[in-house]
């Protein structure tokens, strides 16, 4: 089974929908397994943000697409900016696929994490904020007679 994040092996990682009853069969999904708690994690805020419905690529992953371009052009720069594709052998060809889903992979998990890391910081000063209010509320005394 294969990383439903980077496309790598999975290794015992999965996500359930917990929208779904336990013997709903689609709660679980061999689609849903992952390689490492780091994709994991970027699946399950994505599927918490998105509810698991996503038609068009996103801002981020539009801008992971565009980032691939600059490893993709000195790839290709390396072995022969004239060549046509037909004429590159087995092996360019995988590295060429390994340098762009690379380049992908680690936009969008960058982009993920930072995001997530700006989720925790504003969760955490809302936090700090409200414990502030609270502690400069009015203090009201009850007496039961």
């Amino acid at each position: 089974m294969k990383c439903a994040v980077c496309s790598r092996k999975a290794k015992g990682f999965g996500y359930f929908n917990p929208r779904l009853p336990r013997s709903d069969p689609r709660r679980y999904s061999d689609r849903w397994v992952f390689c490492s708690m780091r994709c994991q994690n970027a699946f399950s805020r994505l599927m918490e943000k998105t509810g698991g419905h996503m038609i068009d690529p996103s801002d981020m992953e539009l801008a992971a697409m565009a980032s691939c371009l600059g490893p993709l052009g000195e790839y290709v720069g390396s072995i022969g900016m004239q060549r046509p594709l037909a004429d590159y052998s087995k092996d360019e060809v995988l590295m060429l696929i390994d340098v762009v889903v690379t380049a992908y992979q680690e936009h969008m998990l960058v982009e993920h994490e930072r995001m997530a890391e700006k989720d925790r910081a504003f969760l955490e000063e809302r936090l700090v904020r409200q414990g502030k209010s609270a502690s400069t509320g009015v203090l009201i005394k009850l007496t039961v007679s």
